[in-house]
Order: structure tokens, then sequence, then C-alpha cells
């Protein structure tokens, strides 16, 4: 299965370049066999390309504009579709491609059983857990800084905005200290306080 791109390698609209560029990069970055086929120089690459798009995926010209993918005759999409599936990680099943080896996601969307949050299984679980863990954390804290500044809430604005920015500046400096002694290890700092006090 050989994918195609069409292309206008004399388009004079910097965007179509770029959404052209975009995706042979893309393609070649990943390694995916493609072949480009340039509708500017020749009138029987533009006239399939033409006939071949759906014409429910046309624009209301019924012209639609490089680059246009197929998987060999299949219809795959334009450049909106395919940066759609890219973000979503999609784009073998875009393509109608097998996933590389080792990929995390083994169906395509359509395969796979979606959960009543609207993730679909077989998608990998730690980004849903990075997240869900930075949300708790989130809400920790805000409940913390809510229950600290109840009390804090009488006084002129201008020095409740001062309070908050000194605790802000004391909580990044702890922080960066913290950092700091993650960076050097256990004992390296105890090694010199000693040696200052030989």
């Amino acid at each position: 299965m050989v994918i195609k791109v069409f292309v206008a390698t004399s388009s004079g609209s910097i965007a179509i370049r770029k959404k052209q560029q975009e995706v042979v990069g893309f393609l070649e970055a990943n390694k995916i066999d493609f072949k480009e086929f340039d509708i500017a120089g020749d009138e029987d690459n533009r006239r399939w390309m033409r006939e071949n798009v759906p014409g429910e995926k046309k624009p209301q010209n019924g012209i639609p504009l490089p680059p246009q993918i197929f998987n060999e005759e299949q219809y795959c999409g334009d450049f909106d579709s395919f940066f759609s599936a890219k973000e979503e990680n999609i784009i073998y099943s875009f393509l109608g491609l097998p996933p590389p080896p080792g990929s995390k996601v083994t169906k395509s969307p359509e395969e796979a059983s979606s959960l009543p949050n609207g993730d679909v299984t077989g998608e990998a679980q730690s980004t849903t857990e990075g997240t869900e863990k930075a949300e708790e954390s989130g809400q920790q804290e805000a409940q913390k800084e809510g229950s600290e500044d109840a009390g804090e809430l009488t006084g002129s604005p201008e020095k409740n905005t001062e309070e908050i920015t000194a605790e802000g500046a004391e909580g990044e400096a702890e922080e960066e200290e913290a950092e700091k002694g993650e960076e050097e290890g256990p004992g390296e700092e105890e090694e010199g306080e000693e040696e200052e006090d030989s």
C-alpha cells in the first residue's frame, strides 16, 4: 500500500505550500512510504485527484485544493483531516495503515470501543493518569489556599496583593532550593559543610 499525496509544486499560495510541507515532512519523519503527485505540472494527476475526492469532501466551488491524501485508490482526506488525525494520534488509522510495531494504539477508533467519558480504549493510559493527578493536586492546593486566605480578606486589596506576591515568591524560592537539593543528591551538601568546619 502506497500513500499518495497530491501536491502543487508551483503553488503561489504560501498557505498551501506550508500545508504540503507539513504533510510530506511528517510522512518522511515517520518513515511512512508515500509518493508525491504534482497536479501543477501533470493534467492527468490533477484530473484523477479531482475525480476521486468524494463529493461531500469537496469545497463549495467543487475544486479540492492540495494537499489531498489517498491510500492507493481510497481517499483519506485533506490537510485539515490529516492535521486532526495527527493531533488525536490516530494517523495510521487515518491513512488506512497498520500501526507500527511497539505502538500503544492497536486499533482504529472505529474498531476500538469507546468509554462513557469519550476516551477510547487502547490508548495510552499514562496521559490520562497524569492529567488526573495534576487536577487532583491542583484542587488540593486551591483548597489549602482558600482556607488560608479566608480570614485575610479584610483590609485593602493592595495589601492582599502584596501578601500574595510575597507568599508566591517565598514558595518559588523554596521550590528552587528543593530542586537544587535533588540535583546535588543526598550527602553531597553535608560533605561540603564538613570541609568548611574543619
